[in-house]
């Protein structure tokens, strides 16, 4: 970039152009949320039929355009900013040297240089110093050989024009560096010219977004940073002090990181988090495709020969071991698609015999991956319900655990009198991954409990109602154990706690569990073989574990069976849970104290 350019670059037209494209995103955003969440749902509800199915079909593709264009716009947006911030920059170190010179009566030519005069004063030898002209130097050391020289030269003016000239070409350095990295990346942020937004369009705005994060790390860095290890106070206060242009900025260029901070409002990291997993997904799925390619299917089936006749037995056919083993690998290939799966067909389910909207309030494909999806907005609910699944619980498996969260809130909204609730599947926990190898050991529990209390603490941060909501975790399995770890260890923030076929929870007595006294529950269902066995890892003092009665738990009467039951649909377990939610515990059916007599019968 020449001296001329840059002297006539306006800075702020950038900023400008990025305001548009934000303004797009916004209305592109918002367009989506109309059609998934009231259109599509309207049309669910109200018309049946080939043709109903085929114009749904549309407008949810439609409504995946405008999601593309809100992420795309946004990062054009965030890419103009941090042009403009950066050529601002250069254009401001540019006018303050153009300034100076003048101010010094020197002369800046065309290309950079800057002639100085003669001096005014003779030398030693009765001369008048000639002027000249000096071009910048750029580089650290030629700078200061530039510098040193010009203390030899009997015209003070050669020092002060040298200074001046270097200033300019450093300042038209930084421009036309800026230029150079910021017009590819412009370039880059296009869409395929047609309406469809697929796995591969989703896989390249991933690489879109890590390409402009990476670009633009110095105008983030000028932003106000989010706090390290902040609490969810702290992450809202930093929040709301952003203005629209930050947040919008921090969203489109770290969407996992916005989406990821407890205390934030529920919509802005459903937001954030909902760009990830689109983009994630994409990548997932070409991850998919081409381990397909490199592993392609063997044969299934071989010919089942008697092993006494040796004749062939026609119509027996039996899997290989190589298929086996590679159906077991392509499962796994394919696991962190399944959970992505079962979370955009929550989104789908939207509008579903009332079902309201879902907010995925946290996602991570790394590891086991992550999920926090809630049916209703917490930030305005009266009743809340957190649920935590246990051992070989993963992202790939989610979809049950959204489910039995789905059979809670309908349960919870047919009692609770035309107040609004929102349960909360909470998968922010690395879970043991075996019954066997893993789940005996209490350090899972331990590494997940902090971040379940800070979960809680985010929930009571970002509520946003007059009224304070009633507040309930539900642990299942080894959820329970985490439950228990994060009363024990921390502050639950919690009213009410429901545990259901729990082996243990690391603390004695219902009174350890961080809630008022009389509102720990728990379930015990027939068949049910983990709490028994789970006791002799897990318990309290003496193997204590909440079915038993001197744990202090109200124990609900349960009609379903064995350990994954709890949440069959119109079931009494699932009733009572429904009842504890919203508050109404008196209504909870219980099951009698034991007889202190029985051994004598």
């Amino acid at each position: 970039m020449d001296l001329a350019t840059l002297k006539a670059l306006k800075p702020t037209e950038f900023s400008e152009a990025a305001d548009g494209y934000r303004s797009t995103s916004d209305m592109a955003s918002a367009a989506k949320d109309r059609l998934d969440n009231q259109i599509v749902v309207a049309m669910r509800n109200s018309l049946k039929g080939e043709a109903a199915t085929a114009a749904i079909n549309q407008l949810t593709e439609l409504g995946k355009n405008f999601h593309y264009v809100q992420v795309e716009c946004g990062l054009v947006s965030a890419a103009l900013e941090a042009f403009s911030y950066e050529v601002g920059a250069a254009r401001s170190k540019l006018d303050a040297a153009l300034e100076g010179a003048q101010a010094a009566k020197l002369t800046v030519n065309t290309d950079g240089s800057i002639t100085y005069p003669p001096s005014g004063e003779k030398s030693a030898d009765g001369k008048v110093p000639e002027g000249g002209t000096v071009s910048g130097l750029t580089d650290a050391t030629a700078s200061a050989v530039g510098r040193q020289s010009a203390n030899f030269d009997p015209n003070p003016n050669h020092r002060l024009a040298q200074d001046y000239a270097s200033q300019i070409a450093a300042a038209l350095k930084e421009a036309t560096e800026a230029d150079e990295k910021w017009a590819p990346k412009l370039r880059a942020l296009k869409a395929d010219d047609d309406l469809t937004v697929s796995d591969k369009d989703w896989a390249d705005a991933s690489s879109d977004t890590k390409g402009v994060s990476e670009a633009g790390k110095k105008y983030l860095d000028s932003l106000p940073q989010p706090p390290t290890n902040g609490s969810p106070k702290d992450n809202a206060a930093w929040w709301k002090g952003l203005s629209a242009e930050e947040q919008a900025a921090w969203v489109s260029m770290h969407p996992d990181a916005v989406g990821a901070l407890e205390g934030l409002p529920a919509t802005v990291r459903d937001e954030a988090n909902r760009m990830v997993l689109a983009e994630a997904h994409g990548v997932a799925q070409g991850n998919y495709d081409a381990w397909l390619k490199e592993h392609p299917e063997p044969k299934r089936f071989q010919t089942f020969i008697d092993p006494y006749t040796g004749a062939v037995m026609k119509g027996v056919n039996v899997e290989t071991q190589e298929w086996k083993d590679w159906e077991e690998d392509r499962k796994n290939a394919h696991k962190s698609l399944d959970g992505m799966t079962a979370i955009q067909g929550r989104f789908d389910a939207t509008g579903k015999n009332g079902l309201p909207e879902a907010y995925l309030l946290g996602f991570s494909t790394e590891g086991d991956g992550r999920a926090i999806v809630a049916n209703g907005n917490p930030d305005t609910a009266d009743y809340q319900a957190v649920y935590v699944p246990g051992t070989t619980s993963e992202l790939g498996n989610i979809d049950g655990n959204i489910n039995r969260m789905v059979n809670v809130w309908h349960a919870a909204n047919d009692e609770a009198d035309g107040k609004s609730v929102s349960t909360i599947t909470w998968l922010g926990y690395d879970a043991p991954d075996s019954v066997v190898k893993d789940a005996p050991f209490s350090h899972y529990a331990y590494d997940g409990a902090p971040s379940l209390n800070h979960f809680m603490d985010g929930l009571e941060t970002s509520h946003s109602s007059d009224s304070e909501p009633r507040r309930t975790v539900i642990g299942h399995s080894y959820g329970t154990t985490l439950v228990g770890a994060a009363a024990q260890t921390g502050h639950l923030n919690a009213d009410e706690v429901v545990f259901a076929g729990s082996p243990g929870v690391r603390v004695s007595g219902a009174d350890e569990m961080d809630v008022p006294k009389g509102h720990v529950w728990n379930e015990e269902a027939d068949g049910d073989p983990v709490p028994d066995l789970g006791r002799w890892g897990h318990g309290g003092d003496g193997f204590i574990i909440p079915s038993d009665h001197e744990f202090g738990a109200k124990q609900m009467t349960t009609d379903t069976d064995g350990h994954s039951g709890y949440w069959d649909e119109h079931s009494q377990s699932l009733r009572n849970q429904a009842l504890v939610v919203v508050g109404k515990g008196d209504s909870v059916a219980l099951k009698p104290p034991p007889d202190p007599w029985a051994h004598v019968k």
